[in-house]
């Protein structure tokens, strides 16, 4: 239809687009970019053919790696050391970080200019902080006739030394200028509780002594005050205000990033021209290059502006600020009626995609301001042309209290504005909200499996199940398979715990690293050759060689069971070859050439050969990619491996939120909005750009928390709450775009808890908090429901066999018929690879520690201190596969651990070999909650007082600040689990006292309970 009213409209103006197609040009943006920049190779420095690379991350990485090999250099060599200093000399996070901000450099390379001085970075730090108390005096400004005189009372009664002595003098409010912060820090917590809600009431305290008649008037104005939580958000936000300067710390910092993210970005563009390669930043870059700035445009941007006419850019409320600087530059010099058209298409309350850069602030910038010169008229679509009526207007009536109440440039808040429906009502409910109080993901998961079944049974539409986060679905796609429920899921099933690709992992890491015992372990035992627990003993117990040289030990072999000797015999040559094969053929040849030789299809359905497919195109992908082939990338690659979309005509989808904007489904359901989301790693730099009033762009920039400081810079927090909030606008719009999709019916599904005092509410972070004001009552009275033993799942099934191949087995060979290439080709030899341990140092740190420990339970003496162990520590690390650096590494870490329990009376305790029946590494197996639970238990005894201990060693590292908040953070981690061996040693001794406890032996830290 719409197709047929464009060419009707053609036919009218007589544009005759079919017979000129060239007038019509249809691109993304990233192309577009590709083609400005090839249209001037020479401006652009983009010449050559250079391709553009899907997955630029191993790009950035070899950037990374080659800055930091400028350690001993005397141009980058102190700036670094700095750095390192800062990340606790930890080379592979600040390589990890670095790469992380090459990857967004097109937001911050333009401002590593000389000029941007401490003092022009000051004064833009001051721009920011007024442009936050201007915010909290125009909230305020309808009580301040009220309020200045109230204020000015409490402070002539409180102590020159108060804060709020500054504000003895007004008049009216304080100006928002950056030398009365102090004066508005005081104002707020006048004002406010520390948790940022309008106070119920004044005392002496807050400068109103009991019985003075201004004390009634304060509350009457508090109580006014309370009916507008955006003032007092407004407020609250305030007290996050920095100091406008810079200490000198953060200023030794901040030059040092300055200079190494130079050397960083340059590097770049060396592994660019070397790899043939470029990002989608970097072909943006080259496209603003070729265009020239608006003042001084290139031949190329006079060519264009003569040639385009008209410019339509659709989902404009998702344009990064590179994209937006685009636009300038292809519109400078339009001015109104010379012909030209600039049609800017987008939703603010749709945009979703600030993980990709995307600035709503830009799209309210251009609504409210115009482009440039340019002034476009708006237009606001209101008819809702997807959702029947009653959908309609439940928006409307709760969105209100979801999304903020007015817009914000600098925070990105996008007020609500409601649609009329253009579809009449439909019977029955429109949106049904399932409350649970506390969370069960099963129990979520069976109730969307009921709601599917009811929609299927009731109508012929389809429905989207739509999750926040691929792992909000990991209890929902197996439900629904139980319930045999075709559906289709687009990227949703991760492949990496899939058996078939970790048995693929096992194999390639133990041809990646001959001394990886731990996947040369799983691979022997695995289907691939299939050895028992009591064969990898005998063959490995004791021993500090390789597996591979251990199978070349006849000795060895002679301790195998006749089965074991018969596996090893068919699968021994097939590994000694794969293993002298790796300077002659790519890893992808080898792999999966091993694994077709060691009968892998054997023991795989037609879904794990797909799965197998994909491992090897990873591999393929990886290689080509350029840079080493570590374990890491490798590790991270599976992870972004997901099982190909199937039942392609399902009328039930699974799919995350960001995946179904622009779709809709006659039935939409929202599971897990009582879950929170993850957190990320913090950035090298903070940054922030902000506008004065003059519309001059300025720059607020941060460094990390170096290593040596407790907690992170004024600025820096500022910054990250400033983002906290950015980030919180955009959930609610995410949740908007959600409950949009639905078509006829919109089910909710969310559970919240109870907190100390009993009031139950939602966790933070989540969808349901935003929900809250409007849905809170849903909630109300609600009974937990009675826990029930968990149904089998068939995860373990009568009869289930192990599939392997026979102790003799052999490829069957090919049929007849099948023509053989007369000649191979040979393949170009592999690059040397590679190895960084950073990833699994956690890992292996551990494991040791665990032995030593055990080792000191049963054996060992105490008072030695750690010193006699070094030599058997360096000797598990290095049948962990550890060797060099990272051994040397992983030892002083195990010496810390090892060297605090020791040293702590509380550790000494543990290890005493005195105690009653004292057990370490204790295997339990206990039918818990209706099915049988595999436990093992670091440490455990009866103490004098007859109380059963029972311990968990935690060897991981805290880097922050607060470790006591860090601690009770764990504890609540762990309960489970720790309840958990709790009720194993229940079933055996039901009467005995019992309690439990977390030691973190890198702190010395401890946290007991009496299990529930």
């Amino acid at each position: 239809e719409l197709a047929r009213k464009a060419l009707a409209r053609d036919r009218e103006r007589g544009w005759r687009l079919l017979e000129n197609p060239a007038r019509l040009r249809v691109r993304t943006i990233d192309a577009f970019c590709q083609y400005l920049a090839g249209q001037a190779p020479l401006l652009s420095g983009l010449g050559g053919g250079a391709g553009v690379a899907e997955d630029a991350r191993p790009l950035y990485e070899a950037a990374a790696r080659h800055t930091l090999e400028e350690l001993e250099s005397e141009e980058a060599g102190e700036a670094l050391a700095l750095l390192l200093e800062a990340r606790d000399n930890d080379t592979g996070r600040l390589a990890a970080l670095l790469a992380e901000m090459l990857a967004r450099r097109d937001q911050w390379l333009r401002h590593l200019h000389d000029h941007n001085t401490r003092g022009v970075l000051e004064e833009a730090l001051s721009v920011a902080v007024e442009q936050g108390l201007a915010e909290a005096r125009q909230a305020l400004a309808f009580r301040e006739t009220e309020l200045v005189p109230l204020v000015r009372f409490a402070a002539d009664n409180l102590d020159a030394d108060e804060p709020l002595a500054a504000c003895r003098d007004l008049e009216a409010l304080p100006p928002p200028t950056a030398d009365r912060l102090p004066c508005w820090r005081a104002l707020a917590d006048l004002l406010l509780t520390k948790d940022g809600n309008w106070r119920k009431g004044v005392n002496k305290n807050q400068g109103f002594p009991a019985g003075c008649d201004e004390k009634e008037p304060m509350k009457a104005l508090l109580e006014t005050l309370s009916a507008h939580p955006e003032a007092a958000a407004a407020l609250h936000n305030l007290r996050s205000l920095p100091d406008p300067v810079y200490r000198d710390t953060e200023w030794r910092v901040i030059g040092a990033l300055f200079q190494v993210l130079r050397h960083a970005a340059a590097h770049l563009q060396l592994v660019f021209g070397e790899a043939g390669q470029v990002d989608f930043s970097e072909t943006m870059l080259r496209a603003l290059q070729a265009l020239g700035p608006p003042e001084e445009p290139t031949d190329l941007a006079l060519r264009l502006d003569y040639r385009i006419q008209h410019l339509l850019v659709d989902e404009f409320q998702d344009t990064s600020r590179s994209q937006y600087e685009l636009l300038e530059r292809l519109t400078a010099g339009w001015q109104p009626g010379d012909g030209r058209t600039l049609f800017l298409v987008g939703d603010p309350m749709q945009s979703i995609y600030r993980f990709r850069e995307a600035e709503v602030g830009l799209f309210l910038e251009v609504w409210r301001h115009g482009l440039g010169d340019l002034s476009p008229v708006p237009l606001r679509l209101e008819v809702n042309f997807r959702s029947q009526r009653n959908i309609v207007e439940w928006v409307n009536d709760h969105f209100p209290r979801v999304l903020p109440e007015r817009d914000d440039l600098f925070t990105g808040a996008v007020r609500f504005t409601p649609s009329a429906a253009f579809h009449g009502a439909l019977p029955g409910e429109a949106v049904t909200v399932h409350p649970r109080l506390g969370r069960d993901d099963r129990a979520e998961a069976q109730q969307v499996v009921e709601i599917v079944r009811e929609h299927l049974a009731e109508t012929d539409g389809d429905l989207a199940i739509l999750v926040r986060s691929r792992a909000h679905a990991a209890a929902i796609a197996p439900a629904l398979k139980e319930a045999n429920i075709p559906f289709q899921a687009v990227e949703m099933e991760g492949l990496a715990g899939r058996p078939l690709v970790q048995d693929l992992l096992a194999l390639t890491l133990a041809l990646l690293y001959p001394a990886d015992r731990t996947h040369w372990l799983a691979l022997l035992r695995g289907p691939l050759c299939g050895l028992t627990l009591a064969d990898l003993h005998a063959l490995a117990a004791g021993d500090q060689r390789t597996l591979p040289e251990l199978m070349e030990d006849e000795a060895r072999l002679a301790t195998l069971s006749e089965e074991g000797r018969r596996r090893l015999a068919r699968v021994r040559p097939l590994l000694r070859a794969a293993l002298g094969e790796g300077e002659r053929k790519r890893l992808r040849t080898r792999v999966e050439g091993l694994w077709l030789a060691l009968g892998g299809p054997a023991a795989a359905d037609h879904t794990a050969l797909e799965e197998a497919t994909l491992f090897f195109e990873l591999l393929r992908d990886l290689e080509e990619a350029g840079a080493p082939l570590t374990r890491e990338r490798l590790l991270a690659g599976i992870e972004g491996l997901h099982a190909l979309p199937r039942e392609e005509n399902a009328r039930v989808h699974l799919m995350t939120m960001h995946k179904a904007k622009g779709l809709e489904f006659d039935t939409v359901v929202l599971p897990g909005l009582g879950r929170g989301s993850g957190r990320n790693d913090p950035p090298l730099l903070r940054w922030l750009e902000t506008v004065d009033e003059a519309g001059n762009e300025r720059l607020v920039l941060a460094p990390m928390r170096p290593a040596w400081e407790k907690k992170e810079g004024p600025a820096a927090a500022y910054i990250r709450e400033l983002e906290k909030r950015k980030e919180a606008h955009e959930e609610a719009r995410l949740l908007y775009v959600a409950a949009t999709r639905a078509r006829r019916r919109l089910h909710l599904l969310g559970h919240a808890e109870p907190d100390a005092s009993g009031d139950v509410g939602p966790a933070k972070g989540s969808l349901l908090a935003h929900l809250w004001p409007a849905l809170g009552h849903h909630w109300e009275g609600l009974e937990a429901p009675e826990e029930e033993p968990p149904a089998e799942t068939g995860r373990h099934p009568a009869g289930l066999r192990l599939l392997r191949p026979a102790p003799g087995w052999q490829p069957p060979g090919p049929p007849a018929d099948v023509p053989l290439p007369s000649r191979v080709e040979e393949e170009e030899p592999s690059r040397d690879i590679e190895f960084d341990w950073a990833g699994d140092l956690a890992r292996v740190v551990g494991v040791v520690a665990h032995r030593l420990l055990q080792h000191l339970a049963l054996h060992g003496d105490p008072g030695a201190g750690f010193e006699p162990l070094r030599g058997h520590a360096r000797t598990l690390l290095r049948r962990e596969g550890l060797d060099g650096e990272p051994l040397e590494e992983a030892l002083a870490l195990v010496a810390t651990a090892v060297g605090n329990t020791l040293a702590s009376e509380r550790g000494r305790w543990i290890l005493d070999r005195n105690h009653r029946e004292a057990r370490c590494e204790l295997p339990l197996t206990a039918l818990l909650d209706g099915r049988p639970r595999h436990l093992v238990v670091d440490r455990t005894f009866v103490d004098a007082e007859g109380t059963r201990w029972i311990i968990d060693y935690k060897t991981g590292r805290h880097e922050g600040g607060d470790p006591e908040a860090f601690l009770d953070q764990e504890k609540e981690r762990y309960r489970t689990q720790l309840e958990a061996y709790a009720a194993a040693f229940r079933l055996l001794e039901p009467e005995r006292p019992l309690r439990v406890a977390l030691y973190h032996p890198m702190l010395d830290g401890w946290r007991e309970w009496e299990p529930g």
